[in-house]
Order: structure tokens, then C-alpha cells, then sequence
């Protein structure tokens, strides 16, 4: 952004007087800096300085010193710069506040930070440009909202309506009375993302009490679409909690109940802006199958990098539409590749892979670098599935933290799209949250061999 825009925005809110500068870590987790109102041409111009461990820690927030990011190379700094056109104001903190998303560079601030995620996935779209086609992309994302109290047994519930004064216990999908009783929270989630320059313009509800989807129109820059899902993710939270509930983007935070997950819908357009996956038959298509097989045949090799998290894998469960298996088809939400119905224009790829909890960034890198990798080798994909996935034998994609991290560091291809350096610095950080849940005793082990052994 120049400085003239910077002027722009300053003279457009000149109430504005502390500037919020955000960065996603490997989870996803916005982290920052606050700087005053007399700063920000001069970080525009010039960036300023966060320690690169911000890239190196684990889901408590701690850095993973064996990642070399810590304390043996002395906590070292490197530079961020703002995004042009991620300047705007917060509407939750009043008049005064202003946030812009920002990206880490090394500390000559001229070389990308490999270990940022948003340079990840510019990492991917660069590589993907040899092909000469232009993504077009959309994410959607699941959520629960939940009571900020707790129930009895002290685990989470869903909130009470403020309009209609009762708990929602529905599993009413796309029930429009889910809607009406959230209509407050639902529009100031779209009034508040507008404001922010998000275009947010859809809202359902979903399978389980509490559980939401919504939805971004396409655009033709990923890093776009993943600054819009990551800002997004903040304005749901934020709103959320000023109306005195809390929203979370956790895979699976209830066990009985439906996986939230984020989707990603892409096309590829031409040099004359055609669709070429746009077919009568898209199934029988090569362009669309050849996405397709590369994103199966890579597909256990960045289920890490999709679910990130312990929790993430309890949402893989068959049943639940969470995606299980190696499977792709036309209109089936069973499957792990769903290539959705409507105008032959519109013919499009929706990833279903990524449980909610992921980096927006990681995700759209994973589902670019797939189909780049299928259309480059032409992969075939395997046959397309009809009905129900979860009642066929098909092989199974992996359920454990373990079997992923594995073949993410086995796997040459995902190296040469992501950097070896990333995906080293990515492999240790979870790994050491794999040892941190493998060292707890819960609560059920008591109960169950406690009074036997």
C-alpha cells in the first residue's frame, strides 16, 4: 500500500488512533502487534520487526525450541510488511481501532519467510502460474457457537437465543427458525466483515445445534481468498463475543455431534477467462480429472497440513460428512472430492478435506499444489463414486496425527511445493504436540482403571 492510500485512510477515519498488525502462525492463531496512529506511514514504508519464533509454536503458544527459531539463534527478528488493500477499521472496538494483515519477510526484509504460511501459499501460487491458468477460489467455513457457560458436567452447550429465550437443541439443516432466532449475530457478522472490505455474502445453518456455514464468492487471487477466510474467522469470534457467546472453529468440539470443516472451492480459468473444467460431462473431463488425481494422490501426504490439530482427527469420522477416503464424485457430500452441480460454467472442484481448526492459507496452498500436480503428470483420478462413500470399501485417508505427519515428510512432491525448510519447521512444531497429548492422563482412563488395576 502506499503512502498516499495510507493518507487516504487516515483522513477517511480520522478518529482512528491504534492500528492492529495481524499475522497467522502455523495454527492459524492471529498474532501481532499494536502500533499509534503516527506510525503507520512509516510502517507501510519501512515494515517492523516480530520475532520469527512466532512461526515455531506449538497449540499452547509455546515456542518449539528444536525448531531453530528460539532461543539458539537468539530469538532473532525478521521484518513484516502490511497487504495492500487489508487496511480497515474494527467495528467491534468502536471508532478508534484499525487492523491490516501483515507478511514476514527475512530480516533484510527482500527474501519471503518460508516458515509464514501466507508465503506458503504465495510459494504455491507462484509455481502453480506455469501452468498459465488463472484460480478461481472460494472458501467456506463451518463453526458452533457456543454458551460462554458451561453446562453441568461442565463441557460445552449451545447458547441461548436472546429472541426466542430457548437453547437451540435442533439438528434442523438449513432450518430458516435457526436462522431468524440468530438473525442479530448473523447480520452483524455481515454488516461487520463488509466494513472490513470481506465480502462475506452467505449464511445456513448446518447439521448440529450451534453449528453455522458461511460462505465467500470466488476470487481470482488466493492469497485474497485465504486473507478474507482468516479475517473472516476474527469477525465471527469477535461479534460473537460481544454478544456474550463464543464461537469456535474447533474440528470437533462435540463428540456426538457433526465435524465443522472448511471447504474450498476452485476453477481454473484461461487466458480468454473460460472455465476448463467446464464440460457436459466433468467426470469424463481430462482437465477436471486430472485435478482430481493429483489431489487424491496427495492427499495423505498433507492430511498434517489440513488437520492440524489432535482434535482435528476426532471429525474424521464416517457417517459425519467428514471426508474418510481416497473418493471423488458428482454431487456426493460423502465424498472426500465433491464436484458440485449447476451451470455447465460453474463446473468447480470443492476440497472437503480441511477440518475447521486449519490455516485458510495451508488449506488453499494444499488444494492448488494438488491440482497443479495432477494437471502437470496428468494423474488420473480413481473411478468416481455414487452413494454412500462410508458404506463402500474404498482406502482410507489418515485418522492419526502419527500416520500423516509420516507421510507428509515422505512425500518428495509436497517438498518441492512447500519448501523443505517449512515443512521441517511444521513436522517438529506438531510433533511435539503429538508428545504433549500423549503425555496426559484423561479423565475417562481413571474412571475406567482406576477401581480395576
Amino acid at each position: 500500500m502506499s503512502n498516499d492510500e495510507v493518507s487516504a485512510f487516515l483522513t477517511e477515519y480520522p478518529d482512528v488512533q491504534t492500528i492492529e498488525l495481524l499475522i497467522t502462525d502455523l495454527n492459524g492463531v492471529v498474532r501481532g502487534k499494536r502500533i499509534e496512529r503516527e506510525l503507520l506511514e512509516k510502517v507501510f514504508a519501512q515494515g517492523f520487526y516480530l520475532p520469527g519464533s512466532v512461526m515455531a509454536l506449538d497449540a499452547t503458544g509455546t515456542t518449539v525450541e528444536e525448531t531453530g527459531l528460539g532461543i539458539e539463534a537468539g530469538d532473532q527478528d525478521r521484518v513484516c510488511f502490511p497487504i495492500p488493500g487489508t487496511l480497515a477499521i474494527v467495528p467491534w472496538q468502536g471508532n478508534d481501532r484499525a487492523q491490516a494483515l501483515v507478511s514476514m519477510f527475512d530480516a533484510d526484509g527482500e527474501v519471503p519467510f518460508l516458515a509464514d504460511p501466507r508465503q506458503v501459499l504465495a510459494r504455491v501460487v507462484e509455481k502453480f502460474s506455469a501452468l498459465n491458468y488463472t484460480p478461481c477460489v472460494a472458501v467456506e467455513l463451518e463453526f458452533y457457537l457456543v454458551d460462554r457457560e458451561r453446562d453441568a458436567n461442565g463441557l460445552l452447550q449451545p447458547p441461548i437465543s436472546p429472541v426466542s429465550g430457548r437453547r437451540m437443541n435442533s439438528k434442523q439443516v438449513y432450518s430458516m427458525d435457526d436462522l431468524d432466532d440468530y438473525d442479530f449475530f448473523i447480520r452483524e457478522v455481515l454488516d461487520t466483515a463488509h466494513a472490513q472490505n470481506i465480502p462475506a455474502d452467505a449464511v445456513v445453518a448446518e447439521y448440529a445445534p450451534g453449528q453455522f456455514e458461511v460462505n465467500l464468492p470466488h476470487v481470482t487471487d488466493p492469497l485474497e481468498a485465504a486473507d478474507h477466510a482468516v479475517l473472516l474467522r476474527r469477525v465471527i469470534r469477535q461479534v460473537a463475543r460481544k454478544h456474550d457467546m463464543e464461537a469456535t472453529f474447533m474440528a470437533k468440539p462435540y463428540i456426538d455431534e457433526s465435524g465443522s470443516g472448511t471447504h474450498v472451492h476452485v476453477s481454473l480459468l484461461n487466458d480468454a477467462g473460460e472455465n476448463i473444467f467446464a464440460a457436459e460431462d466433468p467426470l469424463l473431463h481430462p482437465p477436471l480429472r486430472y485435478a482430481v488425481g493429483g489431489l487424491l494422490q496427495m492427499a495423505d501426504s498433507v492430511q498434517a497440513l489440513l488437520c492440524p490439530n489432535i482434535n482435528s482427527y476426532r471429525r474424521l469420522a464416517p457417517g459425519a460428512y467428514a471426508p474418510t477416503s481416497y473418493t471423488w464424485g458428482y454431487d456426493n457430500r460423502t465424498a472426500s472430492i465433491r464436484i458440485p452441480s449447476g451451470e455447465i460454467e460453474a463446473t468447480r472442484i470443492e476440497h472437503r478435506m480441511s477440518g475447521a481448526d486449519t490455516n485458510p492459507y495451508l488449506a488453499v496452498a494444499v488444494v492448488l499444489a494438488g491440482i497443479g500436480e495432477g494437471l502437470m503428470k496428468q494423474i488420473e483420478p480413481p473411478e468416481p463414486i455414487t452413494n454412500n462413500a462410508y458404506d463402500q470399501d474404498h482406502p482410507q485417508l489418515a485418522d492419526n496425527p502419527r500416520d500423516a505427519l509420516r507421510a507428509m515428510e515422505a512425500n518428495e512432491e509436497i517438498s518441492a511445493w512447500f519448501g523443505e525448510e517449512f515443512l521441517r519447521i511444521y513436522s517438529i512444531c506438531k510433533w511435539s504436540e503429538v508428545s504433549l497429548f500423549e503425555r496426559q492422563v484423561t479423565e475417562l482412563e481413571y474412571s475406567l482403571l482406576l477401581p480395576y488395576l
